[in-house]
């Protein structure tokens, strides 16, 4: 065992979590805690881990972007010729991962994706940069590619046929938005005697209880 990394620990000690004050709804929960990591000077808090499975039954995880959340679900966008979204297309279960190192918490989340309308995802693709736009249009997401030359050159060409007008979402382009069955809240607290409460969704309802750390 290596012992600089295994010696490598933080105490946790800057919150708790208790039943008795949390909200009854994990959205209404998960909406005072982004509120606290988006008034602080935390480094994208918006950034989430996305777990897939492949069709061969390997995890599959990767880096998104939150875009939007509401009592529909959790919103995100890609392509839609990429591998997550081969990955979701064959197993519409998935959890997201939210780790605010900053405020020692973390959120899990599981639930089922689904696409969202094609009208969102224009609304949303119209708001990128001009460069962003260009890129979902260039880019064949997940593909095997020669080079980066090969992706630069489809970024030129792509953006010279723009020049005099605006680029038009892809129909391979779009947002998906994970709809919860289960959320998890994680406060660290002190020699990892963390403070876990887990949401579940039965029969319409958010049943509330406690995990051991």
């Amino acid at each position: 065992m290596n012992k600089e990394v295994a010696d490598l620990r933080k105490d946790y000690r800057l919150a708790s979590l208790d039943e008795q004050d949390v909200a009854q709804d994990p959205l209404d929960q998960f909406e005072r805690w982004w509120k606290d990591a988006t008034s602080g000077e935390l480094d994208e808090p918006n950034a989430m881990t996305l777990a897939t499975s492949t069709p061969d039954g390997f995890p599959s995880a990767r880096i998104v972007l939150l875009k939007s959340f509401d009592e529909e679900g959790f919103t995100f966008f890609t392509n839609y010729e990429s591998q997550k979204a081969r990955d979701m297309a064959a197993n519409p279960n998935v959890s997201l991962l939210f780790f605010w190192r900053e405020l020692e918490r973390q959120v899990r989340i599981y639930g089922t994706v689904s696409k969202t309308s094609p009208e969102i995802s224009d609304e949303y693709y119209k708001s990128r940069p001009l460069g962003s736009r260009v890129g979902a249009i260039a880019s064949p997401q997940s593909r095997v590619i020669p080079g980066r030359s090969f992706l630069e050159e489809n970024v030129r060409m792509v953006a010279e046929r723009y020049v005099l007008e605006d680029p038009e979402r892809p129909a391979y382009w779009g947002g998906y938005v994970v709809k919860p069955v289960k959320i998890e809240f994680w406060q660290g607290r002190s020699s990892r005697l963390h403070d876990r409460i887990l949401y579940t969704l039965e029969n319409g309802k958010w049943l509330i209880d406690r995990l051991a750390p």
